[in-house]
């Protein structure tokens, strides 16, 4: 069972020394009378802070925690998740900003440690590092949110048989994503033991999440605050963003998103002269067989380019796009010649479009 799993993991917070006091976050998914044992071995571990998105319906879940700490006569500091996208526990950024504003007054300082507890594939790998703390805006994705480092992430990759195939399927874009920015060699291990990954055989997962994540932490370590490489990161986000936008925060999972996105900038950066015909398709085919989108929704290029204009990254008014010079090596670069943006945007984004 997943509470289980996660509620073992949250456990391990305590005993290796992260987290104690009034300052860990607890994530579980489980019926009340299962409820009240965790919480009640959490108290016991010290663990006095609690994050309440571990379950589907958000009132039962802060009711039922609300039940067990009466019944415990405990008064931890509480956090309720604003949104959970995706029915996805790992994904925690939300309920932080809400801790923050929830449990300022009874902490007394300006700043809440936590930690990371990441159940999903997205967030093991990408989501979970990095400090950033996002939600959505009608307008755009991520638009409000701040830099808040976790004290400590503990990924648990048992948790990822839990997981809906396409959930996990998602994740897997985000893995692809860090092999075309930064290690073509991942790359070719990826394409080597993709039936092992979607096997979800041990071996082959966990070393796909380590690499995943010693790729994200250098960056992350050398531009904490994306003034510089760290945007890297964000390789065929800009037109998944738009797509997300455009269909509702739903439709769309966000890596079935991404997927589509990294195949509109990979095209787009060979029209730029950097990618060769053999390496967009080495892109696009990749993500095929990771059972991801390469084809996206016909939203038309004129909605696409508008919403990709509320992009975070835009400067001066002007769209920087993460591009890849090769395979392995990306930039952010807002020259490039908008008449081939363009033709990508209708190639892709038009009815009739491939």
């Amino acid at each position: 069972m997943q509470y289980r799993t996660i509620g073992k993991t949250g456990l391990r917070v305590s005993e290796i020394g992260f987290g104690c006091g009034n300052n860990a976050v607890l994530m579980v998914k489980a019926p009340y009378e299962e409820q009240v044992k965790v919480v009640r071995r959490a108290l016991d571990a010290g663990v006095n802070f609690f994050d309440t998105a571990f379950a589907y319906g958000l009132g039962k879940s802060e009711e039922n925690l609300g039940r067990v700490l009466k019944e415990l006569d405990a008064n931890p500091v509480i956090s309720t998740k604003i949104r959970l996208e995706a029915d996805s526990v790992g994904d925690i950024k939300a309920a932080t900003i809400r801790a923050i504003e929830a449990g300022l007054e009874r902490l007394g300082r300006e700043r809440v440690d936590f930690v990371q507890l990441p159940t999903t594939l997205l967030a093991q790998v990408d989501a979970s590092i990095g400090g950033k703390t996002g939600v959505n805006h009608v307008a755009g994705k991520n638009l409000i949110g701040a830099f808040h480092q976790p004290v400590a992430v503990i990924v648990d990759t048992s948790t990822l048989g839990t997981l809906p195939p396409r959930e996990f399927r998602s994740g897997l874009a985000e893995v692809v994503k860090h092999a075309l920015v930064a290690d073509v060699a991942f790359l070719d291990w990826l394409e080597g033991h993709l039936d092992e990954l979607l096997a979800q055989e041990p071996e082959a997962v966990e070393h796909a999440v380590r690499r995943s994540c010693e790729i994200k932490a250098q960056i992350v370590a050398a531009d904490e605050r994306e003034h510089g490489r760290r945007a890297e990161l964000n390789f065929g986000h800009t037109f998944g963003h738009a797509i997300e936008t455009a269909t509702g925060y739903g439709d769309w999972l966000h890596g079935e998103a991404v997927s589509v996105g990294m195949v509109l900038a990979a095209k787009l950066s060979q029209r730029q002269g950097w990618l060769a015909a053999a390496d967009v398709k080495r892109v696009r085919d990749v993500l095929r067989r990771a059972g991801l989108p390469v084809s996206a929704p016909h939203v038309g290029a004129a909605r696409a380019l508008t919403l990709m204009g509320m992009d975070k990254k835009v400067l001066a008014g002007r769209i920087r796009l993460v591009l890849l010079q090769a395979l392995g090596t990306a930039a952010v670069t807002a020259d490039y010649d908008p008449e081939a943006l363009g033709e990508t945007l209708r190639e892709h984004f038009e009815a009739g479009a491939a």
